[in-house]
């Protein structure tokens, strides 16, 4: 289905917004939008209930379109090969791109949920990794991700990217004052573990069961004295050799994955 219309410049005004939204964390936030790239991307936002609008490269349209199922329901617009390049975040654009709404959670549902077991992100700022780390909360069965506002802005483009499609499945919610909230999370009967070079080993005091939260820090500095301060346990994985860290996305998802093989067995 196309009942679009063709786009061939970039001051067309949906195209400056396409713009403005893969560039701007103000405009993402404001609009309550963000801008995905590829076939499967689409298709699983479409799914959640939280596709706007498609937009397709005319090679794309000429060559790929009639294959589609997505292209046969919903109506979309095409864009000029040359504007397309010019818009994608990507490299080797897949042709295809949208505008999706930001998924909206409620924190509360998040922290009520029985034995809730709570992935807590303090400045993580490469995009990649906190794209793994939401791709990888999903597949380990994290009830939800905290984020300090110093994180890399969920709803960029390489971020969204990296999740593979769990950015539309995993409740996250950006608390402003990250150590208050380790505090009320405290008062509500968290236990909290904190990922940390001066903890112990996690196959000695990470007991993941029940309500629970892992904090997980900067991927060069780690976590606040604050941050790490509210912790019951510190706590570290045991490694040979020289090494002294491993990536913050590969430490997560250890830690994750010990959680869930623990609370798996219960």
């Amino acid at each position: 289905m196309n009942s679009g219309i063709l786009i061939s410049s970039m001051n067309n005004p949906q195209i400056k917004n396409l713009v403005l939204l893969q560039k701007k964390a103000k405009a993402r936030k404001e609009q309550g939008l963000f801008v995905v790239e590829g076939i499967k991307m689409l298709e699983e936002a479409n799914e959640s209930g939280l596709l706007v609008k498609v937009y397709v490269s005319e090679s794309f349209y000429r060559e790929k379109s009639s294959d589609i199922r997505l292209l046969k329901e919903l109506e979309y617009d095409i864009v000029t090969d040359s504007v397309f390049r010019k818009v994608t975040d990507t490299v080797n654009p897949q042709g295809i791109m949208g505008t999706v709404k930001a998924p909206v959670y409620s924190v509360d549902k998040i922290l009520h949920e029985k034995d809730a077991f709570l992935l807590l992100l303090e400045d993580i700022r490469d995009p990649g990794n906190l794209g793994t780390i939401i791709r990888t909360a999903e597949g380990a069965g994290v009830a939800g991700i905290i984020l300090n506002s110093s994180c890399a802005d969920i709803l960029q483009p390489k971020v969204v990217r990296a999740t593979m499609g769990s950015i539309y499945r995993v409740p996250y919610y950006e608390a402003g004052d990250f150590v208050g909230f380790l505090a009320k999370l405290k008062g509500m009967g968290f236990k909290l573990y904190a990922a940390h070079l001066s903890g112990v080993s996690y196959d000695n005091e990470g007991n993941f069961l029940g309500k629970c939260g892992l904090l997980i820090g900067n991927e060069a500095g780690g976590l606040s004295h604050e941050a790490a301060s509210m912790a019951d346990n510190l706590i570290r994985i045991p490694m040979y050799g020289k090494v002294e860290s491993l990536n913050a996305a590969v430490a997560a998802a250890i830690l994750m994955y010990e959680a869930a093989r623990q609370r798996r067995s219960v």
